[in-house]
């Protein structure tokens, strides 16, 4: 189509897409577009039970007072006083040159480009679509990979733990006790817990808690497990490691939270103003 759509998000799991540059598509005054078709009651009603659905903090008893002007010919929506004053996420404004303007989940972005041209929004859900299927294949490639070299690295790991911790009159029973030692020391440097832990608060998970493990924190316990080897065969303590473990796996967590986002600032539509 031509048309270039701008995608926000700030936890990689809920999207925002540009109502601006969809409404680019129809007028050259693209905000009083999007304002026109935020003054329809039924538009109201809409985004009103999205938020029901979506937002426990949404406040009902004054959106019931805010929609009773809705639809009237003197009704202007106000995106300020719907998300400060009913508590609402599904709209929100950005500023700056690039990749500013009037946002929306995509929930609702979907049904504005519908009112726009239904024809226009079947080529963005195509677009959409085929972004998101890239994306996931990207990640799901990126996430094994990362799988794999932490398996790599526990090979490393238990190889630290069995030369340097395991007498060699200990039974099968308690090697294997201590092998599941030095994995929990690891989940609960990096995640916070035993992996007992998250099986009690998982009954109904396969799997276990580095399964559920994203990127950055699989990319960290690799590096955690060629840590530990090191300090493993340094003679630290356990309690010493798990100290020298924690700040590790802190330091590291915010260094790879930085260069995530530095990257997707370089982006087109990225925060640059």
């Amino acid at each position: 189509m031509g048309i270039d759509i701008g995608i926000y998000t700030t936890d990689f799991k809920n999207e925002f897409i540009s109502l601006t540059d969809i409404a680019k598509y129809k007028s050259i005054q693209p905000s009083i577009t999007i304002h026109n078709w935020l003054r329809g009651r039924d538009v109201i009603e809409f985004l009103g039970l999205w938020e029901r659905l979506h937002n426990p903090n949404f406040k009902l008893i004054e959106f019931d007072k805010f929609k009773k002007d809705a639809g009237s010919n003197a009704y202007v929506f106000s995106i300020k006083e719907w998300t400060e004053v009913l508590g609402a996420i599904g709209l929100l404004t950005r500023s700056g040159r690039y990749g500013g303007g009037i946002y929306a989940h995509i929930d609702i972005a979907f049904e504005f480009a519908s009112w726009i041209s239904p024809e226009f929004k079947l080529y963005i859900i195509k677009d959409y679509q085929r972004l998101k299927s890239d994306e996931n294949s990207r990640l799901s490639l990126n996430w094994n990979l990362n799988r794999e070299i932490a398996k790599l690295n526990y090979r490393i790991h238990t190889d630290a733990i069995k030369d340097n911790l395991i007498p060699p009159e200990l039974t099968p029973e308690q090697i294997s006790y201590k092998y599941a030692n030095e994995a929990d020391l690891l989940n609960v440097a990096l995640f916070g817990r035993t992996a007992k832990q998250w099986r009690d608060s998982n009954p109904g998970k396969q799997g276990n808690m580095r399964d559920e493990a994203n990127l950055n924190q699989l990319l960290v316990l690799a590096n955690m497990e060629s840590y530990n080897a090191i300090l493993i065969e340094q003679g630290k303590a356990m309690s010493e490691r798990l100290v020298l473990l924690r700040e590790f796996a802190v330091k590291q967590m915010k260094m790879l939270a930085i260069v995530s986002m530095e990257g997707l600032k370089q982006l087109p539509g990225g925060d640059a103003k």
